[in-house]
């Protein structure tokens, strides 16, 4: 029997997206494998689990992590595998999967640690089953075609899982820094200013937008200021798409000065056919701040007429 080979079913398994649950298996000998093999991994835990951490360690994966706190993921990680073995039911998984990406993702974790750990209790697992079944190469190529496909679903899982929170946490940091880069200040009653460095694509013009219309609403603007002192250069769609933000505040009840325009982007403006006789301009943030509290009934005084008069 030395020069028998074990025929593994490579093939199956990959490449197939999470869903709620694994296919139910195809027949009851499949049914009774499986029970067998959920009972072999109940009942090696403790040494599978520790054999598993040790060689997370030597992998040196997860790193970011103290020992005591590996350990508690890597035991929690083995039950919830174990369980969709048994169950099929990977929706338990996938909760926990976001719940562990919650976790571990803002302390640097990356997503080929995560692929890399449960790459490793698959082997583990799978060296398991080799030393219990090696002297009957018939059961073991059986119960290897029904543990694979499910072991395979199991780890697509939930490094897809990993990959959405990372994408999502991502998201969440690129909308924040968004917003900080485009506040919407209110420098007296009625009067906003919008100040913007940088450059504005589609996507932060649209933002742009949003985030001043609802800051006239909620503050019952009359005058914004949009300072562009620190826009070297704008395409034609985010010059229209400024003009359509003039129009909406308008709508709104609010007047809109533009400052800061830089020559390049006066000539876009033409270009696209802006009437910039239409569109209330002045040369600098200082200016525009100025005719903004003019056009709010404010008298500015120069501070040296303020001192000379009589108290």
């Amino acid at each position: 029997m030395g020069d028998q080979k074990v025929k593994r079913s490579e093939d199956k398994g990959k490449g197939v997206s999470p869903v709620r649950e694994m296919p139910p298996p195809d027949d009851e000998s499949t049914v009774s494998l499986l029970r067998e093999l959920v009972n072999h991994l109940r009942k090696n835990r403790t040494q599978l689990r520790e054999e598993w951490a040790r060689r997370i360690t030597a992998a040196k994966l997860l790193g970011a992590m103290s020992s005591e706190e590996m350990f508690a993921e890597a035991t929690s990680v083995y039950d919830n595998y174990v369980e969709v073995l048994e169950t099929g039911a990977v929706e338990a998984l996938q909760a926990y999967a976001r719940d562990l990406s919650e976790r571990i993702i803002p302390r640097g974790v990356e997503t080929d640690e995560v692929v890399g750990i449960v790459l490793l209790l698959r082997d583990v697992l799978a060296r398991s089953l080799f030393a219990k079944y090696q002297t009957d190469f018939q059961l073991l190529n059986r119960i290897l075609d029904a543990y694979e496909p499910a072991a395979n679903r199991i780890a697509n899982t939930v490094a897809v899982g990993f990959v959405q929170e990372r994408e999502r946490i991502i998201r969440q940091q690129q909308e924040a820094i968004r917003e900080l880069s485009t506040p919407v200040l209110q420098v007296r009653e009625r009067l906003l200013i919008l100040p913007i460095i940088g450059v504005i694509d589609s996507q932060r013009a649209r933002q742009l937008t949003e985030q001043l219309l609802r800051g006239i609403r909620t503050n019952r603007a009359k005058v914004v200021v949009i300072d562009i002192t620190g826009v070297a250069a704008m395409d034609a769609t985010v010059a229209n798409h400024l003009v359509q933000t003039v129009e909406a505040s308008r709508l709104l009840g609010a007047t809109v000065i533009v400052t800061g325009l830089s020559p390049e982007i006066a000539q876009t403006l033409v270009t696209i056919g802006v009437d910039l006789g239409k569109m209330n301009t002045v040369g600098d943030l200082q200016g525009g701040i100025e005719e903004a509290e003019r056009l709010l009934g404010y008298k500015v005084t120069p501070f040296s007429e303020v001192s000379q008069q009589p108290i």
